[in-house]
């Protein structure tokens, strides 16, 4: 998770299973998630198998940079991000 903290900081932080670090008590330090990536088997193994490290490097490729800008600028207002994943 890439997220901003109370002081409009950026930050780095993981959690464990199905967890974010909106919950409380979850991540070492609570924020809003700006960004997210999903390292959890389920997310990749149908098209990289168990090939997590190629999977990470095409991630980047799909990052849309405007929304986490507006993330960004929500999250320093005090919003929460939303996260529009097209299905």
């Amino acid at each position: 998770w890439v997220c901003v903290d109370d002081n409009q900081k950026l930050y780095i932080t993981s959690t464990p299973n199905q967890d974010n670090p909106l919950m409380t008590g979850i991540a070492d330090k609570p924020g809003t998630p700006i960004l997210g990536l999903d390292v959890w088997e389920h997310a990749y193994y149908l098209k990289y198998q168990n090939r997590r490290p190629e999977y990470i490097q095409a991630f980047w490729n799909v990052v849309n940079w405007d929304k986490i800008v507006e993330n960004y600028g929500s999250a320093v207002k005090g919003g929460t991000a939303v996260f529009d994943v097209p299905l």
